[in-house]
């Protein structure tokens, strides 16, 4: 018998590593939040992060930043705030309220990374990529396929 639960732990093989080192980082988790410049004012007031880009993005209905520290290291917060009625973030806040909306994984290959799952079966929200944040190529993994989390898969754009 083990002493620890971590010795319980069988090793599990990772397919995408053979394929590169597809999946990289934690990017990003998405707040829907529904007052913006509320939002962006609690983070820098309370924990003194700063907000390292902004954009509207019209086909998603959102308004949309990342804060983080100042030296932009490690994973960021992205405010996301409907632009409208009828956007994914304003259905959201209707059924959920202000909290986590998803959680972003950086990717090298996002075409590479969407074959690797479909051919395992697992949904995909949008049958290609969409724009995203600042140029980024961006899809997401379905909540029933992710274990109840809206999983995105962001690959930025280059040099970023």
């Amino acid at each position: 018998m083990s002493d620890s639960a971590s010795d319980d732990v069988t090793p599990t093989t990772n397919p995408l590593s053979a394929a590169g080192d597809l999946v990289i980082a934690v990017d990003h988790v998405g707040v829907a939040v529904p007052d913006f410049d509320a939002a962006i004012a609690w983070y820098r007031d309370n924990l003194g992060f700063v907000n390292h880009h902004e954009e509207v993005n019209a086909e998603q209905g959102v308004r949309e930043a990342m804060v983080g520290p100042a030296s932009g290291d490690g994973a960021m917060i992205q405010i996301l705030a409907p632009l409208n009625d009828d956007s994914t973030i304003a259905k959201f806040l209707d059924r959920n309220g202000p909290g986590l909306q998803q959680m972003a994984v950086r990717v090298t290959d996002i075409d590479a990374v969407v074959a690797h799952l479909t051919a395992n079966g697992v949904r995909l929200l949008y049958p290609a990529p969409k724009g995203g944040t600042a140029g980024s190529r961006i899809n997401f993994v379905h909540p029933k396929d992710a274990g109840g989390v809206l999983l995105e898969l962001v690959e930025p754009a280059a040099g970023h």
